[in-house]
């Protein structure tokens, strides 16, 4: 368990650093398509498959992921593993959160991108923990 412990953690850090690229890859790609017109985009514009890459990692990939990694931290015996897990799937939440708030409030894009950061420096946090070994048994053992 510890394992998958650690190999969830890893994921969430390359999903939530492939989410960066993804939005990266959208917002260069709408530049590129409105380059020769300096016009407002009307509704038949759909974007690149940045932005559909991003919504999809932000809105399943990732939570999904996170909500794997607290389930396993219960099993996986890593020290501090359910605190790390559960730091993961609030920051995810709060992510998320931030995401659909920003449409309604540009400024807490800010915060968007923020959070990511801390999101994967959580996740790698959350990873070398689970390198570490568990914390001995203390106390006298009885055999029945």
């Amino acid at each position: 368990m510890r394992t998958t412990y650690k190999v969830l953690a890893i994921l969430v850090a390359v999903s939530v650093a492939l989410q960066g690229a993804w939005i990266a890859f959208g917002v260069f790609g709408l530049a590129h398509d409105t380059d020769d017109q300096p016009v407002l985009l009307d509704d038949s514009y759909k974007g690149n498959a940045g932005w559909m890459l991003h919504g999809i990692g932000g809105q399943i990939v990732v939570p999904l992921l996170a909500i794997a990694l607290l389930v396993v931290a219960f099993f996986a015996h890593v020290p501090h593993g359910v605190r790390w897990a559960a730091i993961i799937v609030g920051l995810v939440a709060l992510q998320v959160a931030l995401g659909f708030l920003s449409f309604a409030w540009p400024g807490l894009g800010l915060l968007h991108g923020f959070n990511a950061l801390v999101l994967f420096g959580m996740a790698i946090h959350a990873r070398q923990a689970a390198g570490r070994p568990a914390a001995p048994l203390t106390g006298p053992m009885t055999v029945a």
